[in-house]
């Protein structure tokens, strides 16, 4: 099949990675500035991600095509890398690679392409030498560098899973991972080499902001990409650093491939520029009054919440994850930002029998040997529905010892993402009636029939606290998802129907946004957003100024490349797995706001300017002058939209044919 560009113009083939959300809306949005141009070329989007996820493009003309075109990397949760999974799909895609490069380079000559573009899917570079025509790859990283990193010494361990002794806390902090495993360099170099022979024959290389090394490209620093991070600090080393934010111009380039011998020789030397930022854009009303007004309206929030100044909002997305409802109410704000999965556990690691201490729940045979006689009999008892004031037989024993302060047994519910842990928080805060009725007293001596508990407790161990000082206690240790009332949250990727089943509402100050909504706009209106490290959530935040609160990806080394965009362009703030996972988001939200709140002040007063479509129509026009640059054979070739390199390839002295 041959669609006609119009005009003449050029058949552009578009390979995209299906892994993640990123590469597609920066794919999508990059072949709507191609299709805006009075020049207008025909353009192909070849991907295994969804159609749905380029409509945009769609929409203005671009043809879509489904195909196994790139492995992907392994993630069981949203920040968690199976090293060994993703080498083993790696291998798998690899063993058929040669036939898939064939078809699609006989699938190009078909529809008469003149060039691929790929972010960054090693198989259209391929094709495209295969076929004779010229690649440009258009990212910020490639593969290549992802799958060396596997053999980082760096271990990723899975949360260790409280034990559930006492069987209020609910399970979500058991789930099963695998160990992480370095991958050995020596295993995985060939792997990489293919992919990174892939990538070196591409032609141009337009960066994009948030950038790693691309060392198809740049000599240095070359693989394996572990050696770019320093461990101890978990970032970039200086040098990688230096080389980041040096000119492009400046970097000595790997030489071309050469085409097969059927083929003219290649008539432009190897390029690469820096390109601008390819996010999509917000709706221009979006800043407006009324566009804010429309967007909550969509998302179903009381006009009462609508006004800026006296509503925050927090948007919960990790680029394509999926929600499940929270089994029950859950408390979304309260005075403390510290918290353990459950009440009962904070309180215990706090004091034993008045005695400050640490002590490990996730070893109840720690606490058992030093506490009771026997860790089944504590164990059993405590599952016992029927536990009450009176202790229990099988707790007592060993005299002499203080009675143990009285814990609240604190029911706890979760925010469920599929593939990341839930977020656990307690359905509500510590009463008075929750600490002095129904919760189990881990008396090691008989109870006086006369004094009360509080009482006994004070009359036999003067450090003991009183259930008022209790109630206190556990009120701080209570996590907090919003900083406070003012604030509210809106959660993408979930069903309507989350949390509204079975006569069951959303966390309070929660509400769901509908799976259509066009984020550029929502982000725009969101004073924090917090989700996972990944190039399109970035990026559209650092364009509407907006500050993010990331949970770290550690074996993905794109992650380093966007901290350093958020350092200099935007906001960043790191929530760690264990307080995402605990609910202990609002001080990392608050941090977030404060830091960024004033850039984002000025953005709402500038609104929609329009520079990021002017930036992208200008990269899309330059991308076609070096194309017919390359069509005329002529090597006096410039750097594409004036996006990076002002002199003549040939005249930095740093490319080479």
């Amino acid at each position: 099949m041959s669609v006609s560009g119009g005009d003449g113009s050029y058949h552009l083939v578009y390979y995209c990675s299906g892994h993640g959300y990123g590469h597609a809306t920066r794919v999508s949005a990059f072949a709507r500035h191609l299709l805006s141009l009075e020049r207008r070329p025909a353009v192909y989007i070849v991907s295994s991600a969804p159609k749905q996820v380029f409509a945009d493009s769609v929409a203005t003309g671009a043809i879509y095509r489904n195909a196994d075109i790139d492995p992907v990397i392994v993630q069981p949760l949203a920040y968690r890398v199976d090293r060994q999974k993703s080498v083993e799909i790696l291998r798998a895609f690899l063993q058929k690679k040669d036939r898939k490069v064939t078809e699609e380079s006989q699938w190009l000559k078909e529809i008469r392409a003149d060039c691929v573009l790929s972010d960054a899917a090693f198989l259209g570079c391929l094709a495209a030498h295969n076929a004779g025509i010229p690649s440009v790859l258009i990212t910020n990283f490639s593969f290549d560098s992802v799958y060396s990193f596997l053999s980082t010494p760096f271990i990723d361990a899975p949360p260790t899973p409280e034990t559930d002794v006492f069987n209020s806390l609910p399970a979500p902090l058991t789930m099963s991972l695998p160990p992480d495993t370095p991958i050995s360099e020596g295993t995985l170099a060939p792997l990489v080499d293919e992919i990174l022979t892939g990538f070196r024959c591409a032609d141009l290389l337009l960066r994009l902001p948030g950038a790693i090394p691309i060392p198809s490209f740049s000599v240095t620093p070359g693989l394996p990409s572990p050696s770019w991070v320093d461990l101890n600090r978990r970032t970039f080393t200086e040098g990688v650093v230096m080389h980041l934010k040096e000119p492009l111009s400046s970097h000595d380039l790997n030489p071309s491939l050469d085409f097969p011998g059927q083929y003219k020789p290649k008539p432009l030397p190897r390029m690469a520029v820096s390109a601008p930022l390819l996010v999509r854009s917000p709706s221009p009303s979006v800043y407006t009054a009324e566009g804010r007004r429309r967007v909550l309206n969509i998302v179903g929030i009381p006009p009462y919440l609508h006004d800026s100044d006296k509503t925050k909002i927090l948007i919960v997305s990790f680029g394509g994850q999926v929600f499940h409802k929270p089994s029950s109410r859950i408390h979304s704000r309260s005075p403390s930002r510290v918290s353990t999965p459950g009440a009962f556990a904070s309180a215990m690691t706090k004091s034993f029998n008045g005695i400050p201490r640490e002590i490990p729940m996730s070893k109840p045979s720690d606490l058992s040997k030093e506490y009771f006689p026997d860790p089944d009999r504590i164990a059993a008892a405590l599952r016992s529905a029927a536990l009450s004031d009176t202790p229990p037989a099988s707790l007592m024993g060993s005299p002499g010892l203080p009675p143990p302060k009285p814990v609240t047994m604190a029911r706890t519910s979760s925010l469920k993402i599929p593939g990341a842990p839930p977020v656990m928080v307690p359905m509500s805060p510590p009463s008075k009636t929750s600490v002095t009725q129904g919760i189990p007293t881990l008396n090691t001596i008989p109870p006086s029939p006369v004094l009360t508990r509080d009482a006994r407790a004070q009359d036999s161990f003067p450090g003991w606290s009183s259930s008022a000082e209790l109630e206190d206690e556990m009120e701080e240790d209570f996590p907090s998802l919003l900083p406070d009332e003012t604030w509210i949250a809106i959660v993408c990727g979930v069903s309507k129907e989350w949390g509204k089943e079975n006569g069951e509402e959303l966390p309070p100050g929660f509400y769901v946004a509908p799976r259509d909504i066009y984020m550029p706009d929502l982000t725009a209106v969101a004073d924090v957003l917090l989700g996972k490290l990944g190039y399109g959530t970035v990026s559209e935040c650092v364009d509407a100024c907006t500050p993010f609160v990331y949970v770290p990806r550690p074996l993905f080394i794109e992650e380093h490349g966007l901290r350093l965009l958020l350092d200099s362009e935007g906001v960043g703030v790191e929530l760690s797995r264990g307080c995402y996972e605990r609910g202990e988001w609002a001080d990392a939200v608050l941090e977030a706001y404060m830091r960024g709140k004033e850039a984002k002040a000025r953005k709402r007063q500038e609104g929609e300017t329009g520079k990021r479509r002017e930036e992208g129509s200008e990269m899309a026009r330059g991308l076609l002058d070096w194309l017919d640059l390359w069509k005329a054979g002529t090597r006096d070739a410039r750097a594409p939209g004036d996006v990076g390199i002002q002199k003549d390839a040939e005249e930095t002295g740093h490319v080479t044919n």
